[in-house]
């Protein structure tokens, strides 16, 4: 990779919703990126015109108008365009120039199309400008998230609240208490002339001591941006949340008809994870990460209840983990100031293989550049360490029980004790080294540099893939977590210890095809992490049949979709989500594909083992 593509890759990375993205995706997005300087004043886009690129700004500035000049969003690095052309098939019907010498990015549309397809989290992101179904891999879970899809117009509950140019602050003040609202339009005969709110009130009047006889004029914001009734709910959000402002007037065809307030789109779309990602990303301390985290389970439940599919939720729920791991990161910094070496924050377990639940522990490590010397960086990361997980648990992913976490020094360590570790524990695979291999085969790069982790990973693939020994271990291990299904297809069910008639949902179901996954993923070299994308790696590298993949990832849905709506009960019924279902919670149709999706995992399990010979372990 060279070093252009290198910094375009760091670049995405840094901004969402590419930082959505799995880190060899990223790479592969950056050598697909074009890249374009345009000189101020210079038209990017143009109404009608046809648009083949998605276009981020990468430095500079740009504005998009309407077709009658009006301003609708302007633009800075990171940002992207051209969105609603390449989702509604091409067309623009806004005109996007530069207002400074700018360099911008062009992802072309067939690779924008490629990643949205692949990759529902970041799908979603851009559902909002488009309006419709966020595709099949959200199982239509639109449907109870399409409020900032919608028209602004749409969302206008009352007509707007205005006083005429020369009123007073006195008379201002009074209509804003008689209607109980927080901003009065100051208005003339040629239409809006400005905007009064309770925080002009305190800030200008109170605070400065104004006559209440003061011209209403004197302290409103004049001019102030409003938005179409067309507009999306999701820009005039962005537009509040990019201009620091909590009220935007509306106007339909010229006519002022309402004005929209954050606080009321807020709260109207506080269950959205497109919003629930946005503030968390916005969010300034550990308090108000954790208050955002703890939507997390009201998430997964509507999800659910809308029609999400498994997949979709753990990759969803698993952005918004990252979201707030990304934060946590920042405020660390911030705190301790810049790292003094280069490192690499890694998600294992579920967060790893974005496959994550409202119920989730935090497992993670850092990864350190080799001039890591102890009396001298030690000190900054261990507190960098300490930061993040503490905030994590403040955020309800709570402290991994056995510690496998960045802030335990075992796994906080450099490059090339990383390197040892792993080669000790492919080749010397005892059982410690094998659960260790299950957590740590799953990692995947969260923030800092990804050529350390690149570099390891490489030679992980290289050296699990000609180990057969290892491999053969690992199968052997796998076979630990059986399937609940006995010789007669009926369940086996736990008994006692308060899981009286249970059956574990995670550790018999879910994990057992992880388990499969990883071990044809690394008998291929496959440097995928995701379970489906590594069923599927297997296939095109011919250590799976098109069949078995398929079963796979039917059963590995079914199962989860079936953990979820569990899970999903639970958090309705206030009680903390756990993995134990009794089968009594189905109905028969239920009971009986559960059935068929654990004989495919007991079926692909016997197949591995008679191929790695096991019956000799």
């Amino acid at each position: 990779m060279t070093p252009e593509i290198i910094e375009v890759r760091d670049f995405l990375g840094a901004h969402h919703p590419f930082d959505l993205l799995p880190p060899p995706v990223l790479g592969e997005t950056a050598r697909a990126i074009e890249i374009a300087y345009v000189r101020k004043g210079e038209e990017v886009v143009g109404p009608g015109s046809r648009v083949e690129h998605l276009y981020v700004v990468r430095s500079g500035a740009v504005e998009s108008h309407s077709r009658i000049g009006e301003l609708l969003a302007r633009l800075g690095e990171g940002e992207c365009f051209g969105v609603r052309a390449l989702l509604r098939g091409g067309a623009a019907v806004t005109r996007t120039a530069a207002i400074e010498d700018s360099l911008l990015y062009l992802l072309p549309a067939e690779r924008f199309d490629a990643l949205r397809r692949a990759h529902p989290a970041f799908a979603y992101f851009f559902a909002a400008f488009d309006g419709g179904p966020l595709g099949a891999s959200l199982g239509g879970a639109g449907k109870g998230f399409d409020l900032l899809s919608r028209p602004v117009g749409d969302l206008i509950r009352r007509p707007p609240v205005t006083v005429p140019v020369g009123a007073t602050i006195r008379d201002t003040a009074a209509v804003m208490r008689d209607e109980r609202v927080s901003a009065a339009l100051i208005v003339s005969d040629a239409g809006l002339v400005g905007i009064v709110t309770d925080r002009d009130l305190r800030s200008k009047v109170v605070a400065g001591g104004l006559p209440p006889e003061t011209p209403a004029a004197a302290v409103m914001s004049p001019a102030p941006m409003q938005a179409e009734a067309q507009d999306l709910a999701f820009q005039a959000l962005l537009t509040m949340s990019r201009h620091d402002i909590h009220h935007l007037p509306v106007n339909d065809k010229g006519r002022l008809v309402g004005c929209l307030t954050a606080s009321s789109l807020i709260d109207a779309q506080a269950s959205s994870p497109l919003y629930l990602a946005h503030a968390i990303h916005e969010a300034d301390d550990v308090a108000a990460l954790a208050t955002l985290a703890a939507r997390v389970p009201q998430v997964v439940d509507a999800l659910t209840q809308a029609g999400a599919t498994a997949h979709g939720v753990g990759e969803i729920v698993t952005a918004i983990t990252d979201a707030v791991t990304h934060t946590l990161i920042k405020l660390a910094e911030a705190e301790l100031g810049p790292p003094p070496l280069p490192y690499a924050w890694m998600a294992a377990g579920s967060q790893g293989r974005q496959e994550q639940t409202a119920l989730s522990d935090q497992d993670n490590c850092l990864i350190l550049d080799d001039r890591y010397a102890e009396a001298e960086h030690g000190a900054y990361f261990a507190a960098f360490a300490d930061f993040v997980t503490d905030g994590l648990n403040a955020c309800g992913y709570v402290f991994c029980p056995g510690e496998m976490m960045a802030r335990t020094p075992r796994w906080r360590q450099p490059l090339a004790a990383w390197r040892r570790d792993f080669s000790r524990w492919i080749e010397e695979p005892e059982p410690k080294a094998l659960m260790l291999s299950c957590i740590f085969f799953d990692l995947r790069l969260i923030a800092g540099s990804a050529a350390l982790w690149e570099s390891l990973q490489h030679e992980i693939l290289d050296k699990s893939r000609k180990n057969h020994i290892f491999l053969a271990h690992m199968a052997s291990n796998a076979m630990q977590h059986e399937p609940p299904i006995g010789f007669f297809r009926n369940f086996v069910l736990v008994y006692g210890g308060g899981m009286d008639m249970t059956f574990d949902l995670k550790h018999n179901g879910v994990v057992p095809i992880v388990d499969l996954a990883r071990i044809y993923a690394l008998s291929a070299g496959i440097d995928a992490v995701n379970t489906r994308d590594r069923l599927d790696g297997a296939v095109d590298a011919r250590a799976l049949s098109q069949q078995g993949a398929m079963d796979l990832k039917d059963a590995l849905e079914f199962i989860g979709l079936t953990r979820l709506r569990h899970q999903a009960r639970q958090v309705r019924e206030h009680r903390r989500p756990d993995n134990l279902l009794s089968p009594r919670e189905l109905s028969s149709f239920e009971r009986g594909n559960l059935k068929s999706a654990f004989q495919v995992v007991k079926d692909m399990q016997a197949s591995m083992a008679s191929a790695y010979q096991l019956s000799r372990f």
